[in-house]
């Protein structure tokens, strides 16, 4: 038998080896078991996906607080706002009482003229929804309000600040927001502005202020209460919020309610009967002819009506905000935790 000569065609082979050119069958279709984890089951555990959508650490919630979260927020506030120093605590009262004047006079101003034409209701609305202004101003902008700082009885109760603590930030708010209101009225009066409308704006604010300063210690004392109950109701409601929008929308009802109902809120009447007092011993003969009264119309407008009237207001703003607001919700939410 001849070896095989390399060179000879016809003893190369036809064409290459079947084998390498064709490749084992590859299956119609994907393996079943790559598309389904043997270890995936049919129904997974709802807690597994109720912990696959709760939020992380960094993801914001866009939901309000509830009222258990308030709550706990509110005692935070309390223990720093007690904590503060005096220097910003008074300055920022200072703005507050200023805050709570500028809307007192955009509520007086408002309501300017109106006489019986207008009815009563609407009129008391109208000036309700002008002074939520302040408010707006005191909570969103920053400031220490006295009526507002009724809540740190949420700190107090928890026993996270003393008794001390909170007679401290109470006189020294209360006093910082007479400072404000007291110098904002005395700027409107110095700027004239008791004079427009002819007269209707200054005669507005004497009206106001005699009503408030006639009242007797014991109706002063429960529109007290029930005033400072729809301040902190207000102040609480923003607690839940998460944005600007979600506070003024907060403020405005309860605000609005209080003063067309014609409660009575301290910090407020701080404006209004100085400023009463201060039209009735400067305003020009003038003035009074276009209003139609004299000075001796208003003799109640002296240091006495508005001591008279800051004393049981004071204290049953004092009653409205921590016994029927702070004390309710602290005995319903934190009271566990003390």
């Amino acid at each position: 038998m001849t070896a095989q000569d390399p060179r000879d065609p016809a003893s190369a082979p036809l064409g290459p080896d079947p084998a390498p050119l064709t490749p084992a069958p590859a299956p119609l279709g994907p393996d079943p078991s790559a598309l389904t984890p043997a270890t995936a089951p049919l129904n997974p555990d709802p807690s597994a996906l109720h912990l696959a959508h709760a939020p992380t650490a960094t993801e914001a919630r866009l939901d309000a607080l509830m009222p258990a979260e308030m709550a706990a927020r509110a005692a935070d506030i309390g223990v720093r706002k007690a904590n503060a120093a005096f220097v910003p605590t008074f300055v920022l009262a200072v703005l507050a009482g200023a805050f709570i004047a500028i809307g007192a006079a955009f509520a007086t101003t408002v309501v300017a003229g109106t006489g019986d034409a207008v009815p009563y209701g609407f009129v008391r609305l109208v000036a309700g929804l002008a002074f939520s202004l302040g408010l707006i101003l005191v909570l969103v902008g920053g400031a220490e309000l006295f009526t507002g700082n009724n809540l740190l009885a949420f700190a107090w109760a928890s026993r996270r600040i003393s008794t001390a603590a909170v007679v401290r930030n109470w006189v020294v708010v209360y006093l910082g927001n007479l400072v404000g209101a007291v110098a904002t009225a005395g700027i409107v009066v110095i700027a004239g502005q008791y004079e427009f409308g002819g007269g209707t704006v200054g005669a507005a604010a004497l009206t106001t202020a005699a009503t408030k300063a006639a009242y007797g210690p014991l109706e002063a004392f429960a529109l007290g209460i029930l005033c400072n109950a729809l301040v902190c109701l207000a102040v609480w409601l923003t607690y839940s919020a998460r944005t600007t929008t979600d506070r003024i929308l907060a403020i405005v009802p309860p605000i609005a309610a209080f003063v067309a109902m014609g409660f009575e809120h301290s910090v407020a009447n701080m404006y209004f009967i100085p400023v009463g007092m201060l039209v009735r011993a400067v305003a020009p003969d003038a003035f009074w002819e276009a209003i139609g009264h004299a000075p001796a119309d208003y003799a109640g407008l002296d240091w006495a009506g508005l001591v008279g009237n800051l004393v049981p207001v004071t204290l049953g703003n004092i009653v409205g905000g921590t016994l029927m607001v702070g004390a309710v919700y602290w005995l319903v939410y934190l009271r566990h935790e003390s």
